[in-house]
């Protein structure tokens, strides 16, 4: 006989919760988050279809020139992003392994020099050294967001338990098997989380490329305040906080579906 939750009638199959059942178990952030995305947009995109502009806010805001620079943010944020995690996790690996342990505090203080210093002081230095453009605003942000993604991959290492790392190897395992299938899945949710938090970290900071010649929704925001043109400003910071959400959101399923089972 099937089973039947209270509420929700039978469970599909037989057996196990109802879909409905398992959804209510879902972290808040997970369901609540696309709700406030939806509103957010619902509300940016009927502004936009209903809104007067002038020639100068026409040539800012017309379809066909936001795409373009919703794209250039998006692809300056995905660059800067991929180059952190090829550099940041295999890092943390390392500083994770006994010989060289003892160089963790070195280097996570040199990736800390990066979240220290201010960005567009970050962004200006490295413009004296390697000029204005896409290519230098990406150095600046990947100096800027190394320290959470190395950070994380070290925690999150170091909490696996020493018993089943143990454990691991006295079944015959190798030192790469244990870290590869052992160690690495295990740290999944921690290092994942710092992905997250550097991807929204670099959204954010991406619009200061604006300032090194590097098109980016900071250029709406940019352009609003210098020409005192409040409706760019506002589409702007709107669209740079839903993109912000829409990566939070997609990085948290993302941490979801590669934690084990049974890992918290």
């Amino acid at each position: 006989m099937a089973t039947v939750d209270a509420d929700l009638g039978p469970a599909p199959g037989g057996g196990g919760p109802s879909l409905a059942t398992r959804f209510r178990r879902l972290p808040v952030d997970v369901w609540f988050k696309p709700l406030v995305i939806v509103v957010l947009a619902a509300g940016f995109f009927t502004w936009y279809a209903t809104a007067t502009f002038t020639d100068t806010e026409k040539a800012q805001l017309q379809w066909s020139v936001l795409q373009d620079t919703i794209w250039a943010h998006i692809k300056l944020t995905v660059i800067a992003a991929a180059i952190v995690i090829a550099i940041a996790v295999p890092l943390g690996i390392l500083l994770t392994r006994p010989s060289l342990r003892r160089l963790t505090p070195i280097a996570v203080g040199v990736a800390n020099v990066g979240q220290a210093a201010p960005a567009v002081g970050l962004l200006v230095l490295f413009t004296f050294a390697f000029g204005t453009g896409f290519k230098t605003a990406v150095l600046g942000l990947v100096v800027y967001a190394v320290l959470p993604i190395l950070q994380n991959t070290i925690i999150g290492l170091r909490q696996v338990d020493a018993n089943t790392i143990e454990a691991s190897r006295g079944i015959g395992y190798s030192a790469a098997r244990t870290l590869f299938q052992v160690e690495l899945p295990l740290a999944v949710p921690v290092i994942l989380n710092g992905v997250r938090t550097a991807l929204v970290i670099l959204v954010g900071t991406a619009t200061l490329s604006t300032f090194i010649g590097a098109t980016s929704l900071g250029t709406l925001i940019t352009t609003g305040v210098n020409l005192f043109l409040p409706k760019v400003l506002v589409a702007g910071a709107i669209l740079v906080a839903l993109l912000a959400l829409v990566i939070d959101w997609l990085g948290r399923l993302v941490e979801l579906a590669a934690t084990p089972k049974g890992v918290a």
